[in-house]
C-alpha cells in the first residue's frame, strides 16, 4: 500500500479511536505530503509526488522533533519534550525500518561499486544512489562523512 494511503487510513483509524494526539500528528503529516504535491503541481507535475519524495518529508519531521524535543529538554520543558517525541513515534510508524550499521556499510560499498567512485569527486554520485535506494532508512547526516572518508583515502 503507498505511504499517503496508509497515513489518510490511519488518519481514519485515529478518528474513529478519538486518540488526539496521534489524530493531530498524522494530520500535520497530511499536510506536508499535501503541500509538497501543490509545489509540484505548480512546477509541472500532475500527479502528487512519489513515496521517496513521501519519505524523505516524514524523515525531516523526525530531524525537527528530534530537535525540537532535544531544545525543550535544555529548556526544563519535560511536558513538551515528551510531546515531540511521542509524536517522533506516530511518524516513524510509515518509515522503512532503520539499517543496522553492518547494512549501511555494506549500502555504501554497494553504491561505491556502482557509481565506480574513486575519488572524493563521485561523493555526490554515490550520495545520489543512497538517497535514491535507501531514503528513510539511514541517517544521511551520519553517512556522508563514512563516504567522504572512504573517497579520501
Amino acid at each position: 500500500m503507498e505511504l499517503r494511503t496508509r497515513v489518510n487510513s490511519a488518519m481514519k483509524q485515529a478518528m474513529r479511536d478519538k486518540a488526539t494526539m496521534r489524530l493531530s500528528t498524522l494530520r500535520l503529516v497530511n499536510a506536508a505530503i499535501k503541500d509538497k504535491d501543490i509545489a509540484a503541481r505548480s512546477e509541472g507535475g500532475d500527479d502528487g509526488v512519489p513515496d521517496s519524495e513521501v519519505l524523505a518529508i516524514l524523515g525531516k519531521m523526525v530531524k525537527q522533533r528530534q530537535e525540537s524535543a532535544r531544545t525543550y529538554e535544555e529548556g526544563g520543558r519535560v511536558d513538551l519534550a515528551e510531546r515531540e517525541l511521542a509524536e517522533i513515534e506516530v511518524i516513524e510508524e510509515f518509515l522503512p525500518r532503520k539499517l543496522s550499521d553492518k547494512d549501511v556499510e555494506k549500502a555504501v560499498n554497494d553504491a561505491m561499486s556502482e557509481v565506480g567512485a574513486d575519488s572524493i569527486r563521485d561523493m555526490g554520485r554515490v550520495m545520489a544512489v543512497l538517497k535514491s535506494k535507501y531514503t528513510g532508512q539511514m541517517d544521511f547526516g551520519a553517512v556522508g562523512p563514512m563516504v567522504k572518508q572512504r573517497l579520501s583515502a
